[in-house]
């Protein structure tokens, strides 16, 4: 109580709290109210919303009306706004403020007289239980739960349903395995078991409302020979109400595909447009609802789904990831695993403008989401077309086709680029000029010979005394080399 009676005379002492009569206050509410059970539910609804209700608008003329001079201190600073426009009244908003009613309610039960407690507990029991009905309560602006609640449901569809399928084939298969290789579908599997049951049935079963001719043929052929045990016709009858769960679980899940997707489009049409009404129904469950959803940014929208990744990521510092649960939209299915990133960056951008528009723009139609996904295909062919389009080797230029021209050229094949030998060096390049070189001075000398010896023939020379003149000559030069003494090396000028 000192801390509350030195809150309340500072700010008294301050001059800018309105002083009320607590007992008049607390005779009129216990007046109006004791007729009816608890708090009135539109007063305490409004002072909540932050609304001018009838019965303090009342309070405030007949009371606070005298001493307009002063400011009156205000909890709730909309509510202040409100008396303020509405009562001409100047009113005050702070944390001495919020202080002071702080200890005004833990002290009420001192302050008013003539108050039982009993009363008084009554009292803020039926206000608590007011504020949480109208809280609790649906509210047709908030639709977006109905969308939360069916996707969760599909979720859940699927799974028990995959059990479901898994379970039958699992069952049925140890009395007719070939049957499940034949029939791929579950629900055809599912249909065929529950018409015809036991198998030894397929031959005089007509099936033709189920399988096609060929698949019924290729049935029959195999119920024939096949390899499974037999069961006992309550196993089958067992088998034939898992059947009829199965169907009829299909048929729900049909039927609340259809729900989902008419609540899609009736409430975020642009979101549906952009990422398929199952992404955009999951994007709006793990936000909670769809204005909180449009509080994030593209960032978060992108890899929304995806916390764990990114906190492991980030805890072991290595690449984080780069989509969550809008990697199951059908833009960033088709594309190339090479373009994905830059992709999802993309459709999470136009995805958190196309919710801001559903969820805070008072339009329903889906053009701007059409003209954003158009915008985001454009760029996916565009980033395709390039990758498609490099030319091979340097990959930096872009083909360019060339203009035709009819040119009469005849080319010609260069075999020599189909060798595989390694080509020769300048240094033996060299040195095979050098020798055709000598080659041909042989080839000269030999005509020149030939030329001598033909005119020595004409002249009536003998060619024989010649060729033993050579031989003479050849011997004694060779015995001049062998007495020759070895050459000296050379002597070499130095020029200063």
């Amino acid at each position: 109580m000192d801390a509350f009676d030195q809150c309340t005379s500072s700010v008294v002492s301050d001059g800018f709290l309105l002083e009320l009569n607590i007992n008049d206050l607390s005779q009129h509410f216990v007046a109006t109210d004791r007729q009816q059970t608890g708090v009135q539910s539109g007063t305490s609804t409004a002072l909540v919303e932050g609304k001018l209700s009838k019965n303090l608008k009342k309070i405030l003329k007949k009371i606070v009306a005298k001493d307009a001079h002063e400011q009156l201190a205000v909890a709730d600073a909309k509510l202040g706004g409100v008396i303020k426009d509405k009562l001409n009244l100047s009113c005050i908003h702070s944390p001495m403020v919020t202080e002071l009613m702080r200890g005004i309610r833990s002290q009420i039960e001192g302050l008013i007289t003539g108050l039982p407690s009993r009363e008084m507990a009554a009292m803020c029991l039926g206000l608590a239980h007011s504020l949480s009905r109208y809280k609790l309560k649906f509210s047709p602006d908030k639709v977006d739960t109905m969308i939360v609640q069916a996707i969760s449901l599909l979720d859940d569809l699927d799974k028990e349903l995959n059990n479901y399928i898994m379970r039958c084939r699992e069952w049925y298969g140890w009395h007719f395995p070939e049957l499940g290789k034949i029939i791929t579908d579950n629900l055809t599997y599912c249909k065929c078991v529950r018409k015809v049951g036991d198998r030894r049935n397929f031959a005089s079963s007509d099936v033709a409302d189920i399988l096609s001719e060929e698949i019924e043929e290729d049935v029959k052929a195999a119920a024939e020979i096949s390899m499974g045990t037999e069961v006992s016709e309550e196993d089958i009858n067992n088998i034939i109400h898992l059947c009829d769960q199965v169907i009829e679980i299909s048929e729900y899940r049909t039927q609340l595909y259809d729900y989902l997707k008419n609540r899609m489009m009736a409430i975020a049409p642009n979101l549906t447009v952009m990422v398929g009404e199952l992404v955009g129904a999951r994007l709006i469950a793990h936000a909670g609802s769809l204005l909180n959803l449009a509080k994030h940014p593209a960032s978060t929208v992108q890899i929304l789904g995806a916390e764990k990744a990114l906190f492991r990521a980030l805890k072991t510092k290595r690449d984080t990831p780069k989509f969550g649960l809008i990697y199951h939209a059908s833009l960033v299915g088709q594309t190339t695993a090479k373009n994905k990133g830059k992709i999802s960056r993309m459709l999470a951008a136009k995805t958190a403008l196309t919710i801001r528009y559903d969820a805070l723009g008072e339009d329903t139609s889906a053009e701007m989401g059409a003209e954003n996904r158009l915008k985001v295909e454009t760029r996916l062919r565009h980033l395709e077309e390039r990758g498609i389009r490099r030319i091979s080797g340097t990959g930096k230029a872009l083909a360019r086709a060339d203009k035709y021209q009819n040119k009469s050229e005849v080319k010609i094949y260069d075999p020599s680029g189909d060798s595989t030998l390694p080509v020769a060096s300048k240094k033996r390049k060299i040195q095979e000029v050098e020798e055709q070189e000598a080659g041909v001075a042989v080839k000269a000398k030999k005509v020149k010979r030939e030329i001598k010896e033909e005119t020595s023939v004409e002249e009536g020379e003998p060619v024989k005394k010649k060729k033993k003149k050579k031989e003479k000559k050849k011997q004694t030069e060779d015995e001049g080399a062998l007495t020759e003494e070895p050459p000296t090396s050379p002597t070499v000028e130095v020029w200063k």
